[in-house]
């Protein structure tokens, strides 16, 4: 597997994470701004998410130790693929809110642990070659940044109703090229206490605890950054073009990564990203002019791009060979799940009640506090 089988893996790899975060182009700006022309609340986008985040903590970890525990990662994969695209079809027919709550759960079960189950794969195609994962990775941020931008500009040309159309078309097309995703059988499995011990360990749990209050200060950003820009006159297309510009920058990080991972530990990397966040939120509470709010925009790469390279190889590390894919579900559970609920939550309510500036200065107190957990327990 390390010379023609190698570079053909890669090639499927790359383009699930293509497809992957393309999607992802899509529905990240876009949906919640849908909800928000459909007339539900700023409470209900904001539970809908957090749905969204429970289902994040929950099946990611149950789908990987089914997984690990049968050797059916390949199976699940491309099962949760299909599962996942059939019934967001049923998005087209309502726009009732527990009707929408209800598909939102039954798709989240299934779409859930996809990007878990794509990083494990990822860790196996590269073997010793992990410090790469950011040339891999970067192919995501090269879908997002053309789907966002191209999704911008037709949602101000057509009815927003047109990004359910274009999230089922690319749902589809991944479900079809996760078909000839490799499996990689496992030497021996662990007992499930066993996996649980190895990988619960105290330098594993301040990092997630750092992770999670990470992601609960990306809760605004990723809830209400969107509505924000609208609300205070910008068009579609800028905000578009603003979330295009996060991962344009993200991408130079990624190229580099190899570089950056051989010069700094992963615990400085993270400590940055921490700092970073905050410095983000703090400026993006008060900004209002478009060069402003695109210049704190390019800080993405360092709270999105280095901290999420950073935290997949940090906890591949503390990871045994069978429990890969339980650890990097744990690790997506406990901050893009439980993380992001809780902060989808705090950003609902407080959206409503002290609005979106003070809401941003909230989230960049948050990410100052996880970093200084993670700095003051090392």
């Amino acid at each position: 597997m390390k010379t023609e089988p190698a570079g053909r893996l890669k090639i499927i790899i790359r383009s699930q994470y293509f497809l992957y975060f393309g999607v992802m182009g899509i529905f990240l700006p876009y949906f919640n701004l849908y909800l928000h022309h459909i007339n539900f609340s700023s409470f209900q986008i904001g539970a809908l998410s957090a749905l969204r985040s429970v289902l994040l903590v929950l099946f990611p970890v149950f789908w990987s130790l089914v997984a690990d525990r049968f050797q059916a990662k390949k199976g699940i994969y491309v099962f949760c693929n299909m599962a996942s695209s059939i019934i967001w079809i049923f998005y087209l027919y309502t726009t009732d809110f527990w009707c929408i709550a209800f598909i939102t759960l039954a798709y989240g079960i299934f779409y859930s642990p996809i990007i878990s189950f794509l990083e494990a794969f990822t860790m196996d195609i590269l073997g010793d070659e992990k410090k790469q994962y950011g040339q891999i990775r970067v192919w995501g941020s090269i879908a997002f940044i053309s789907v966002v931008i191209l999704s911008g500009r037709l949602i101000d040309v057509y009815p927003i109703e047109i990004i359910l159309f274009l999230v089922l078309a690319g749902g589809i097309v991944q479900s079809l090229i996760s078909i000839p995703m490799p499996s990689f059988p496992l030497k021996k499995n662990l007992s499930l206490s066993s996996e649980i011990t190895y990988l619960f360990n105290r330098k594993t749990l301040v990092f997630l605890t750092s992770a999670f209050l990470m992601l609960v200060s990306h809760g605004a950003y990723y809830g209400f950054f969107s509505i924000h820009l609208e609300r205070i006159g910008f068009e579609k297309t800028f905000i578009g073009f603003a979330w295009a510009l996060a991962s344009i920058s993200e991408i130079i990080v990624m190229i580099n990564s190899a570089r950056i991972f051989k010069r700094f530990s992963l615990e400085n990397i993270l400590f940055f990203s921490f700092m970073m966040a905050a410095t983000r939120w703090f400026l993006l509470s008060f900004a209002t002019s478009a060069h402003a709010i695109l210049g704190i925009q390019m800080l993405h790469s360092f709270t999105y791009g280095a901290f999420h390279m950073a935290s997949i190889l940090y906890i591949d590390g503390m990871s045994s060979d069978s429990s890969r894919t339980l650890g990097q579900a744990v690790n997506n559970a406990v901050s893009y799940g439980m993380g992001l609920m809780a902060g989808f939550f705090l950003s609902g309510y407080l959206y409503e009640t002290i609005g979106s500036g003070p809401l941003f200065m909230t989230s960049g107190c948050i990410a100052l506090v996880s970093g200084m957990i993670l700095k003051l327990n090392r």
